[in-house]
Parts: C-alpha cells; sequence; structure tokens
C-alpha cells in the first residue's frame, strides 16, 4: 500500500482552479506531471470526472487504485491541525460524502481511504485523529458497510457518521423511522420487485425509482397502470422504490425544493430550487437565468435561523434525533404548512463553486455551514 510522498489535488481544487479560469487542458496537464503514479492517475480521474466523463474516470481510478488505496489532500496549514481519516469506496463524487468540498481551504489534512468488498481496511492504517465514514447508504453498499462496523468497534480513534446509522438514510427506512414526526409529511417508500408493481391498479399518481437511484435518476410520475408497464418495459432493476406523488404546489404554481445540510444537529441551508415542474432539479430549475428566483433563494439562505429553520425547528431536530449521524443532507419541500421529506443521503452535493457574480449571497452563507463541519471534526477530537 502507497503512502504517497506526492498529494492529490481532489475534485473541488480541480473545479475551484477551473472556476478560476484554468483550462481543461492546464488542468490536466497538472494531473499528468505528478510524479507519483497513483495519484497522477487519480487526478485524471478527477480531471475527467469535472468532464462529466465517468466511465474513463472510473477505468482511471481502477488503475490507481491498483496501485494504492491511499490519498492525501493537504490543509492549507502546515502541520495540519487535524487529520481527519475517510474511509471511501471507489466510484465517483457522487458515492461518497464530498469531503473536500466540506474542508476546501481548511487546516484539516482529508486521508482518503479506498476500501471494497474485496479489500477491506488493512491492518495498517495512516495515523489520524478522526475516522470519517464516507460510503454512502445503497443496498449495495450494506453489506460493506456492516463489515466497516463490526471493525470499528474497538477504533482508538473518534468516529463520525457510524456505519448502521448511515443505513437508516435508505428510503423505506427513513419513512418507517420518521412517520410519526409531528410537523414532518413523510411519504411512505414500499421498496417492491417487477411482479409485485405489475399487480398495482389504484391510488394514482405514484412517483418510482430504482432502489439505489439519486439525484431524479429514473425517478417517474405515474398516472395510470399502464405508466408502471412502459417504466418497467424502459428501466431495468429488479427493485424499486414506489410512493404517492404529493403534489407540494405554492400558491403561484411553482415547486420549491430546500437542500438542508445537518451538521452536529443543526440546520445549514445549501440551496433553494424553484421551477414550474415538480421534480425539482438545481442545475435545470432557471435559477441562474432568473433574477426572481434568485431573490428568495436569497432571502431563504440569508434568513434561514429566523424564518425557515424556526418553522420546521421541532422537525428539523426530531429527525436528527432519529437519524443520529453527525452529517447527512436533507431535499424537502414544503406542505400545507409542514415540512415535506424528499430524501436524507449522507453524500449530497454541498459546495461553494457558483459564481460569485450572479449568487453574491451564497459565498457568506455556505462559509458558514463549512465553519460549523470544521467545528464539529475539533469538537470530536
Amino acid at each position: 500500500m502507497n503512502q504517497n510522498s506526492t498529494d492529490l489535488m481532489g475534485v473541488a481544487r480541480l473545479m475551484r482552479r477551473a472556476a478560476n479560469g484554468e483550462s481543461l487542458p492546464d488542468l490536466f496537464n497538472h494531473a499528468a506531471q505528478n510524479p507519483d503514479p497513483a495519484n497522477m492517475l487519480m487526478g485524471l480521474s478527477c480531471a475527467f470526472q469535472l468532464l462529466g466523463n465517468r466511465d474513463a474516470a472510473l477505468e482511471l481510478q481502477d488503475k490507481a487504485l491498483a496501485i494504492g488505496r491511499i490519498y492525501r489532500l493537504p490543509a492549507e496549514a502546515a502541520p495540519p491541525a487535524i487529520r481527519l481519516l475517510a474511509l471511501m469506496r471507489p466510484g465517483d463524487m457522487q458515492d461518497n460524502t464530498p469531503l473536500d468540498f466540506l474542508l476546501e481551504a481548511s487546516d484539516v489534512e482529508l486521508i482518503l481511504l479506498y476500501v471494497s468488498k474485496e479489500h477491506p481496511i488493512p491492518a495498517e492504517i495512516p495515523e489520524h485523529d478522526l475516522l470519517f465514514v464516507a460510503i454512502g447508504e445503497s443496498c449495495e453498499n450494506a453489506k460493506l458497510l456492516a463489515e466497516i462496523g463490526e471493525r470499528i468497534e474497538t477504533w482508538q480513534r473518534p468516529v463520525i457518521n457510524l456505519p448502521e446509522k448511515i443505513m437508516r438514510l435508505s428510503r423505506d427506512r427513513a419513512s418507517a423511522l420518521l412517520s410519526s414526526v409531528e410537523g414532518l409529511v413523510v411519504p411512505v417508500a414500499k421498496r417492491m420487485g417487477r411482479c409485485e408493481l405489475a399487480e398495482v391498479a389504484e391510488g394514482f399518481p405514484f412517483i418510482l425509482r430504482p432502489l439505489d437511484s439519486h439525484a431524479g435518476q429514473d425517478l417517474e410520475k405515474l398516472e395510470a397502470p399502464r405508466d408502471i408497464e412502459d417504466y418497467l418495459s424502459r428501466i431495468g432493476g429488479e427493485e424499486f422504490y414506489l410512493a404517492k406523488f404529493m403534489d407540494y404546489r405554492s400558491p403561484d404554481g411553482l415547486f420549491r425544493k430546500y437542500r438542508i445540510a445537518m451538521v452536529d444537529g443543526r440546520a445549514h441551508p445549501c440551496h433553494m430550487a424553484i421551477s414550474g415542474e415538480w421534480m425539482v432539479n438545481y442545475r435545470n430549475s432557471g435559477m441562474t437565468e432568473s433574477i426572481g428566483k434568485r431573490i428568495e433563494e436569497e432571502k431563504f439562505m440569508t434568513e434561514f435561523d429566523t424564518d425557515f429553520a424556526m418553522r420546521h425547528e421541532a422537525a428539523l431536530r426530531e429527525i436528527h434525533r432519529r437519524i443520529g449521524l453527525d452529517y447527512f443532507v436533507v431535499d424537502c419541500g414544503e406542505l400545507d404548512g409542514k415540512l415535506l421529506l424528499f430524501e436524507l443521503d449522507n453524500r449530497a452535493f454541498v459546495h461553494d463553486m457558483d459564481s460569485r457574480e450572479i449568487f453574491p449571497y451564497k459565498g457568506p452563507v455556505m462559509r458558514r455551514l463549512f465553519t460549523a463541519f470544521r467545528s464539529m471534526l475539533g469538537k470530536r477530537c
């Protein structure tokens, strides 16, 4: 296993340099000049992620992991105040908690240790002050997380985000855990196979998605039984989540989706997206093009503590208590004055990469979130 003498830049720093005007060829060239072969390949993998070429990124990552499974992202300060060891699974930045975005320009050294069913936690591990389990919740990861849970029962350092609590984030477990929370609307997510779905004949409209999908991938609204048949003819997989569709339109006919990060039990705003479509995605919701939408998002983010968080304080507090994780993300809306839960996730994208010119209000709010995250790490130490 390599103890790399050179450092990895990571996706966040590459993205920041791109945002500051560096061309992608320059970034690729920088990654290719890394004298350490594993870091060179992993750096190129990160660059291909920025291009959206997932297949090439994962192929390069596989080559890097064949050489070594430990990668270091240096702190801004030397020596670092905290050495954070993160357990990662091979994959892209949507498969693990995006820690390099949360720790950008901090005094924390981030040490990434990639583990899998074939490559469990090794006997020798890097020196560190804290362990963070960054692996995302999924059926595919369930066995790996269980094995990690057994290994870290006697860990000699504090552990953040215990594996058994990560598994509480699954749609069916979360809906069961949170269904009785006052002030919270939780659509019941039923885990169903193809044969069961074919027998659904009433209760429409529903929303349907494959078991481990996130970010709206293959998520569709079904209006009638024929839509299920059509969906199953197009979408692969053997198991799915079926949930009742909730019409959460505001009086103006638009849908509003909020992303909130729970850090050590406290809620922090990440963004707000407004769309005429029920499946709201920040990238295609027109926030960049609409000054009116940005004015509303600015109000949501800057007045969050005295408005949104205050109105839903009890529900957010109870979500944290029942899930029990130190850090996770809540995607939600509002319905009849209550908080409407869409999804809980420990790997949702939280960042400060938006244009300073177009979104001047985001930077200070996101920096407060990152400061809270760093403070949590300090307390755990």
